[in-house]
């Protein structure tokens, strides 16, 4: 299943993508959907529903797939060739930060630069959606916690990040930089999460092609590492790295984000993101 939500913020509803790729609608049957809807169970009793006898609505604007996310959970350095990129060294083990929840916006919500932002960069990443609790899970048993997939733009300022001392956290959680969607597709229908064709492009020239093949630390071993260090619940989000061709990347100069640029990405059958580039506009985040 192909799972969203859209409509105000505050007032989403739930929605899910019939064989045509027409949103039908959910309120009748549920409220909204929220971890418990992720649960295994309840995600079985809703692909038994016969989406034919649901109302066919044209969405407005798409939120986040699912409401109530506990935790972001960002893994850093995830392929080998963008550490090469940002001259760090390929990773032990698996480098891992937080993003702020309250980052994450709907796919194609607009980009609001922080003020006085002069390097903030684009990531096209795998989301991974949680649907039952990981607590010191095996690797063979890790993929049976996790409801679906979904695409992230780990959208960066690089100064913040990495020129102004702590933690990576304080240029990974500004308002706006967490494009989610536009759907929460299901475990079952994406199949192998390691074989996944990734791209992104900024105003028509793409950066970034890439696959999940090669993760230095695949979605089966992220999800049992971290359910080591933190209790992982339905409804936790964690993304899983970038493939190389990042704007801190380009040769011979870095390329940032500008007021007026559009952002395109996308993750093979997980669906597309359009996001605008603006100056800082406190009315832009909220609306």
């Amino acid at each position: 299943m192909k799972l969203l939500r859209h409509g105000p913020k505050g007032r989403e509803k739930p929605a899910v993508l019939d064989a045509e790729g027409r949103a039908r609608d959910l309120s009748g049957l549920i409220g909204d959907i929220t971890p418990s809807t992720l649960a295994p169970e309840n995600l079985c009793a809703l692909a038994g529903v016969d989406l034919r006898a649901l109302p066919v609505v044209q969405p407005g604007a798409l939120a986040v797939p699912w409401s109530g996310m506990g935790k972001f959970v960002a893994i850093g350095l995830n392929y080998a060739d963008h550490a090469a990129e940002s001259n760090m060294p390929t990773p032990k083990e698996p480098i891992v930060f937080m993003k702020t929840t309250s980052c994450a916006v709907g796919c194609n919500h607009p980009i609001v630069l922080p003020q006085g932002s002069v390097k903030t960069d684009w990531e096209v990443e795998l989301g991974v959606v949680i649907g039952k609790r990981a607590r010191y899970v095996t690797e063979a048993d890790a993929l049976s916690h996790v409801a679906g997939y979904c695409v992230i733009n780990d959208v960066s300022e690089r100064e913040y990040q990495l020129e102004r001392g702590g933690q990576w956290d304080k240029g990974k959680g500004c308002d706006t930089f967490g494009p989610i969607g536009p759907w929460l597709v299901t475990s079952d229908e994406v199949g192998d999460p390691q074989n996944l064709g990734m791209w992104l492009e900024v105003n028509g020239h793409r950066y970034q092609n890439g696959n999940t093949r090669t993760m230095i630390f695949g979605v089966a071993t992220l999800v049992s590492y971290l359910s080591r260090f933190m209790t992982l619940e339905p409804g936790d989000c964690i993304t899983t790295g970038t493939p190389p061709g990042v704007g801190m990347g380009v040769k011979p100069a870095p390329v940032y984000l500008k007021p007026g640029d559009v952002v395109r990405l996308g993750i093979e059958r997980l669906g597309e993101q359009r996001q605008e580039v603006h100056a800082w506009n406190p009315e832009l985040i909220d609306g």
